[in-house]
């Protein structure tokens, strides 16, 4: 029931190496796993404590904006997954926290679309430096300040398949404040959409509801344009690495022992 309207390969990830059934090809269960992951965070959490520490013997900690980030979002289980790299919100959400008490009132929640190319321009707006005209992303500075500002409606997701980690296929959304719609590259399955405001599990697929084809068919034309618009229609295609974990075989990836 967990998996109805789900593609395909989702379910089949569930026996591979970022399956929650056959996790790294079998190195190690799920409870070592999460267990060795809390300890590790703990570590950090520890060893920034240290620096605020610092800050606040200084008498700087006010003053100073700091950014608590990590560089992706990660699944524990969620959808039968574990790891990163496919669109589900648990993969694709980064968590970030703030802290300036001279410029960010506590308690402050930022609700429009962040994304982690967001991070340099507003650094270097806190900073008083213009961010270069190459550079992606916008300061939401003002977000954190509490300041009405423009924003954007909608980020954009893209992934492409990996040789040494082939159950995840290339991957292209669109996400806007309640809709996600996901499509998948070179593989023979189904898209997805759901409505986030209704859905935030993302359990019920509504990609051949009657009532939203005009939405799917809105939320794909944007999805292309954006692949369009920055030069995005092109499938790298690089060597392989050493780690060939798209070939079969038992001297290649180890492979899961189904039961019968």
């Amino acid at each position: 029931e967990n998996y109805k309207g789900k593609p395909a390969w989702v379910k089949e990830q569930r026996n591979s190496w970022h399956g929650v059934d056959y996790m790294y090809h079998g190195q190690m269960d799920f409870d070592t796993f999460f267990k060795r992951y809390c300890e590790t965070l703990l570590s950090v959490d520890e060893s920034i404590g240290r620096v605020l520490d610092c800050l606040q013997g200084r008498g700087q900690l006010d003053s100073t904006l700091v950014f608590y980030m990590g560089d992706n979002g990660f699944c524990f289980g969620e959808h039968g997954l574990i790891d990163k790299r496919h669109m589900y919100e648990p993969s694709m959400r980064v968590p970030f926290l703030a802290h300036c008490p001279e410029l960010i009132r506590p308690g402050t929640r930022v609700t429009p679309l962040v994304q982690n190319i967001d991070v340099a321009p507003t650094v270097l707006a806190a900073a008083g430096v213009r961010a270069p005209d190459h550079m992606d992303g916008r300061s939401f500075l003002p977000l954190l300040e509490g300041k009405e500002t423009p924003w954007r409606d909608a980020v954009f997701y893209e992934y492409y398949w990996e040789a040494a980690f082939p159950q995840t296929p290339t991957t292209f959304g669109v996400r806007t404040d309640r809709y996600k719609f996901i499509h998948y590259h070179g593989i023979w399955d189904t898209d997805e959409l759901y409505d986030l405001k209704n859905d935030p599990d993302e359990m019920h697929n509504l990609i051949d509801q009657p009532d939203q084809q005009v939405r799917i068919e809105e939320l794909r034309e944007r999805l292309y344009a954006w692949l369009e618009q920055t030069d995005g229609m092109q499938i790298p295609l690089r060597r392989e690495g050493d780690f060939k974990g798209n070939l079969r075989g038992p001297k290649r990836v180890k492979e899961y022992k189904y039961h019968d």
